[in-house]
């Protein structure tokens, strides 16, 4: 064999190194067999997935829980095309991710040629940034960008294309990857901190809403600190889950559902809200300042988005922990937020309703209470999009931040198994369960051999009711009856058997709890199928309609 001479794919992995990175997630391909040689001989893993969406979201779930961008590969064409729900939904919901693709050689572009796409035209609207090497020499440049955007202010992904013939150019040994750098914290302007401070002090009925930048800027202990010494009640979004403890006595729990409910109702009565961390894409302000006269401070790392139902009268634009410290020791809240905390009585009265019910098939809210049982503080909950998301919005309460991660920004169906296998890389020691419809299951379940290959073993818990439960839910809600939704399901214990992997089957509402402590305690991963009645979907809206008219 010829001695092999450094070339460009040899010189992207070894940046990919010099930015910490340790596990890609992808598949093979012909035009990316020079990366793929690079990397066998590199210390990075290379995690061989079934389908480049699982890899795509194994990487947004990695980015989201380390805080450095998750990478995902793929080969050209159908390859890169496959990625893209993944890399969009990193990219709407503020998850680091660089996703790198193969590409035809650059003697090919000009002309019509086999599974030839401009990638970096079709990735453009779904990243921060999107660039082709062109010449061996930019490919420390074009890294170094491609992680300082993707990480850099509203996280997000961003796209490498490799053509197949520039993979193979030599590259001289003058060529090194940039180190890589971590900007400095920015602090907010100290007249800005005062403004904000004034306004809290004057206000009568202050509520902070508190979304995921809280979770991105590890501010969850310094907004606890902030809501507890002010006596402040705090609704979070559904990515800001843990960004105050459940417990915490002024948690007023999620918002984010399509009905309003009792956090709908504290945010109505607010003459202030203190936006800390929040993104608008989760959660539209028409949704809680529908008049636009709600008076708003922001206090985030960037400034506010452009919307004209959000306005804030101050923003605070800096480390969000250092700024709500300081606006925290200029201030005080003189009362007891009476109304919210006797409403928080009755979400608590409610909650605890449903401990009991044995009734069976399961009701959400049971299972749910059952799950938490299980669960530690800092175990991890991957929910998928559907109906349970809502249920696991309002029922799923917890204690730390990124103990439930949920796709809400693009709400992607099909995240929670790929997203558990990368939950279980990064916290090999904590309990991952996967909570996901019999809809989004399907969509990525050919990652359990993945999983098992891997060596990653987690918990996959099935609400299973044969439709796609959301669209029926609303449906009924808007015309009364539904269409298209139904679907008939394999036998989810073969299927994990014939993987190799353990299924169970509820069968009575007691089976849960035993059921999945012994599905944790399992080396290879678990499927639990457990039939969900659904008809509290519509029970929910018919309650909570009337309890919003009563409050």
């Amino acid at each position: 064999m010829e001695e092999h001479q450094r070339n460009t794919a040899d010189f992207l992995v070894e940046c990919l190194e010099e930015e910490g990175v340790k596990v890609i997630f992808g598949i093979p391909g012909e035009e990316n067999l020079a990366v793929m040689n690079a990397i066998s001989h590199s210390d990075i893993r290379f995690i061989t997935v079934r389908h480049e969406q699982g890899a795509a979201f194994m990487a947004d779930v990695y980015g989201r829980l380390t805080g450095k961008a998750g990478v995902c590969l793929a080969t050209l064409g159908p390859g890169a095309t496959n990625l893209i729900t993944g890399v969009a939904d990193a990219d709407s919901d503020g998850a680091p991710l660089v996703a790198i693709t193969g590409q035809v050689g650059t003697e090919r572009m000009h002309i019509t040629s086999h599974q030839f796409l401009d990638l970096t035209k079709l990735f453009e609207p779904i990243t921060k940034r999107t660039k082709m090497v062109v010449r061996p020499d930019t490919v420390g440049e074009i890294t170094r960008l491609a992680f300082k955007y993707a990480e850099g202010g509203k996280p997000g992904a961003t796209h490498i294309d490799l053509p197949v013939n520039i993979s193979k150019m030599p590259v001289t040994n003058a060529e090194k990857p940039l180190r890589r750098k971590v900007a400095p914290k920015e602090y907010a302007e100290l007249d800005t901190v005062e403004d904000a401070a004034g306004m809290i002090f004057k206000a009568e009925r202050p509520v902070i809403l508190a979304g995921s930048g809280v979770i991105r800027g590890n501010a969850a202990k310094a907004l606890t600190e902030f809501a507890t010494k002010l006596k402040i009640p705090t609704v979070n979004t559904m990515m800001a889950k843990g960004a105050i403890p459940f417990d915490n006595e002024y948690s007023m729990w999620t918002i984010g559902i399509p009905q309003e409910d009792y956090q709908n109702k504290i945010l109505e009565g607010a003459d202030l809200v203190i936006a800390v961390g929040y993104d608008i894409v989760e959660y539209a302000p028409a949704k809680w300042n529908k008049n636009g006269n709600v008076d708003i401070i922001h206090i985030d790392t960037r400034p506010a988005d452009i919307n004209k139902l959000y306005q804030p009268q101050v923003e605070v634009v800096g480390d969000i922990s250092d700024s709500l410290i300081q606006i925290g020791r200029r201030t005080r809240c003189r009362q007891e937020p009476v109304k919210a905390l006797e409403l928080k009585a009755k979400m608590l009265a409610e909650h605890e309703s449903y401990a009991n019910d044995d009734l069976f098939p399961m009701k959400p809210q049971r299972i749910l209470n059952d799950v938490r049982k299980v669960m530690g503080r800092e175990d991890i909950v991957i929910s998928d999009v559907g109906a349970h998301k809502m249920w696991i919005a309002c029922h799923y309460q917890c204690y730390e931040p990124n103990t439930c991660l949920i796709s809400n920004g693009f709400a992607t169906m099909g995240i929670s198994v790929p997203g558990a296998i990368g939950a279980k890389i990064v916290y090999p020691d904590k309990k991952v369960l996967a909570i996901c419809g019999d809809g989004g299951f399907m969509m990525n379940c050919q990652e359990f051999e993945t999983a098992l290959r891997e060596k990653t073993p987690f918990v996959t818990l099935i609400f299973e009711d044969s439709s796609y439960g959301l669209i029926k839910w609303k449906q009924q809600d808007q015309y009364g009856m539904s269409c298209y939704t139904d679907f008939t399901n394999p036998d989810f214990v073969k299927l994990a058997e014939s993987m190799g992997a353990i299924g169970y089957r509820v069968e009575k509402a007691s089976d849960l709890v035993p059921m999945l402590k012994k599905a944790f305690e399992q080396t290879v991963p678990v499927i639990i199928d457990c039939p969900v009645d659904y008809s509290e979907n519509t029970k929910l809206t018919a309650h909570l309609q009337e309890l919003m008219e009563k409050l």
